[in-house]
């Protein structure tokens, strides 16, 4: 990609991106707190400013890096604290507090696929144009992170929660691989597993959804 259309899609890419991972993160914490755990209210991450939420790395770089290559769009934000042990059921409330992320990403993805037939329907303009392609970026880094999140490898959403399902023995397995799975993640995103993982599902869903809105 050429430097100019890489600063052009980057400046169209921000609001959508910022947005994903903002709401996905306050999500977390909202659910959090309303089973109990307070610990992402007190340090101020239920909140819309995507300043709170932002990771150098999988906020700014990866993304960058993704947009620059033309591969899956892709990143993460900086973790919602949650202190499982003060949930009122800290075993069955974890799989609740995980899924509210990826939830909070397809609720997004399908606002932006509304937004992109608005954009269908206006008058060819400077306005239409660009509307449409953030809307075709946040359906897709919305998928992307609805999906990556779902990968059963804590300290994904997926993992916490198949913590949350399995049985006790097989959970604190799962749980060991944790201090590990970041490293795991950024292996694969390195490689090309990560889109071979990831590709299927989110061109179907981006399918499926692009054929609900008529797209």
């Amino acid at each position: 990609m050429q430097i100019d259309q890489l600063i052009q899609t980057i400046a169209i890419a921000a609001i959508p991106i910022l947005f994903a991972i903002t709401l996905h993160e306050a999500a977390h914490g909202y659910v959090a707190r309303h089973f109990g755990d307070m610990t992402a209210y007190q340090q101020g991450r239920i909140s819309l400013n995507p300043i709170r939420h932002i990771d150098p790395v999988g906020t700014i770089l990866l993304p960058l890096l993704t947009l620059w290559m033309g591969g899956i769009l892709f990143g993460w934000a900086k973790p919602v604290p949650v202190n499982f042990a003060a949930l009122h059921r800290p075993k069955q409330d974890m799989l609740w507090v995980a899924l509210a992320g990826p939830i909070a990403n397809l609720f997004m993805a399908l606002l932006w696929a509304a937004l992109a037939k608005l954009a269908w329907t206006l008058p060819a303009n400077y306005f239409a144009e660009p509307l449409l392609e953030m809307a075709q970026i946040g359906i897709k880094i919305n998928v992307v992170l609805m999906v990556l999140n779902l990968l059963p490898l804590p300290p994904l959403d997926g993992g916490r929660m198949a913590v949350s399902l399995l049985p006790h023995r097989q959970a604190s397995i799962l749980e060991r691989v944790e201090p590990y799975g970041m490293f795991i993640l950024i292996f694969l995103a390195i490689s090309p597993v990560l889109s071979w993982i990831l590709g299927p599902p989110v061109i179907g869903l981006i399918k499926l959804i692009n054929s609900i809105f008529g797209l």
